[in-house]
């Protein structure tokens, strides 16, 4: 069962909560970032990606960088933007996006229960983007980001959060990038222990975004036990930020695909190709497709779209995997048809977030791309089926909107 406990958040003043608060370090490159931050002195871009503040030339994951982000944190503290609370709480994280509603509790997961897959997994993570966040988590002596989980909904943990929410001021309410963000407090003892207990009949909590940051977390956390051999488990380096939000809440978005020729294929012989494992038909229309149901998809090539529905034998509709819509156009199309083998590596596909609109996979099209595919999108249901069965998601499976801000809540390891 999950471990969930409250705890002492350092977290901005409520005048400063907007000018703090910034989007995940691994949505924009540096220089974006850079572009982002100007005239803001106080953007938690500043810690999160502490190179805009050396100088260009300077490499991301030099020790500088992890010393300039240390000193950038230190700072929010010393000037009091950032305080820290006086004795541990939970707090309730409400992002309205679109007219759609997701409100998340913020609390700290139990490294345990990572390593003892409690919390499930569905991706691999790569050794370099881990190491980033290591040090980074390391050197600042905290976690700075906090890890999306999802749990199946839980009506007495449900009622709590509502109960608090209507009868309680929130500490935060702005609007970031067109998304609603509202905080609230829960500093009551006895509501946090009840929360704890709640969460203890929770039977797992799945990673829902933030893998990378989610392993570097837990191996900073090894560490520290390895440097105090005498801990006995309530140390804060026991434990990792996270915001848990209950399933039926979420929404995944579609996460399309864009390719930069047919693999030598004139028209004619490409559609031909497709036509073994899909039923093509063009849409006639001048709208882009998007897909309305499971194992069909868009596809954008010369200007037509066009709607292909996988045959029946394609896929084997038993394995968690093997179903996925992102895993049937990989195995029956982009690797067979277009001879890419590994689309983490392969330079001739990209990926194109749902948040850019179907329109994107047009302009891709116009500019840089020969061929678009629009998806229909993985489902809550199909991420934890995958994780309780050990498994992991092909690469670039899901995209989630609303993105958690960071800054909003900073938890130190001591």
């Amino acid at each position: 069962m999950a471990v969930f406990k409250a705890f002492r958040a350092i977290r901005p003043t409520s005048e400063m909560s907007d000018k703090v608060a910034a989007l995940p370090y691994d949505v924009m490159n540096s220089e974006e970032a850079r572009e982002m931050v100007k005239g803001n002195p106080y953007s938690f871009l500043h810690v999160d990606k502490a190179e805009i503040d050396l100088d260009r030339d300077t490499y991301i994951y030099d020790e500088k960088v992890y010393l300039k982000a240390k000193g950038n944190l230190d700072k929010l503290v010393a000037d009091g933007i950032c305080i820290q609370d006086e004795k541990p709480c939970f707090y309730i994280y409400r992002q309205i996006m679109n007219s759609r509603v997701q409100t998340g509790l913020v609390g700290c997961a139990s490294i345990d229960d990572y390593i003892n897959n409690v919390i499930k997994k569905h991706e691999f993570t790569r050794a370099d983007k881990e190491q980033d966040r290591i040090n980074h988590v390391d050197y600042c002596d905290a976690n700075t980001g906090p890890i999306f989980l999802a749990y199946r909904e839980n009506d007495a943990i449900g009622s709590i959060i509502s109960s608090w929410q209507t009868s309680h001021e929130p500490v935060y309410d702005f609007v970031s990038d067109g998304v609603s963000n509202t905080v609230w407090i829960i500093d009551c003892e006895e509501t946090t222990a009840k929360l704890s207990e709640l969460f203890g009949k929770v039977e797992n909590l799945y990673i829902a975004d933030g893998h990378h940051r989610c392993a570097s977390a837990v191996k900073v956390g090894q560490k520290r036990r390895q440097q105090n051999p005498g801990y006995d488990g309530s140390e804060e380096f026991n434990f990792f930020l996270a915001v848990a939000f209950p399933k039926n809440e979420l929404a995944i978005m579609d996460y399309n695909r864009v390719i930069k020729d047919t693999n030598g294929l004139d028209k004619d012989d490409f559609i031909n190709a497709l036509s073994e494992k899909f039923i093509v038909k063009e849409t006639n229309s001048d709208k882009p497709y998007r897909p309305e149901a499971k194992h069909t998809f868009g596809m954008y090539l010369e200007k037509k779209w066009y709607k292909l529905t996988a045959k029946e034998g394609t896929f084997d509709e038993n394995d968690p995997v093997e179903r996925l819509d992102v895993s049937i156009l990989q195995n029956n199309c982009i690797t067979p048809v277009f001879n890419i083998v590994d689309p983490r590596t392969d330079k001739r596909i990209d990926f194109v977030g749902g948040i850019r609109g179907l329109e994107e996979l047009e302009r891709r099209c116009e500019v840089d791309m020969k061929v678009a595919f629009s998806m229909f999108p993985t489902s809550l249901d199909d991420l934890m089926a995958i994780a309780d069965a050990g498994k992991v998601m092909p690469p670039k499976s899901t995209w989630f909107e609303p993105k958690l801000l960071s800054g909003l809540f900073i938890h130190k390891l001591k």
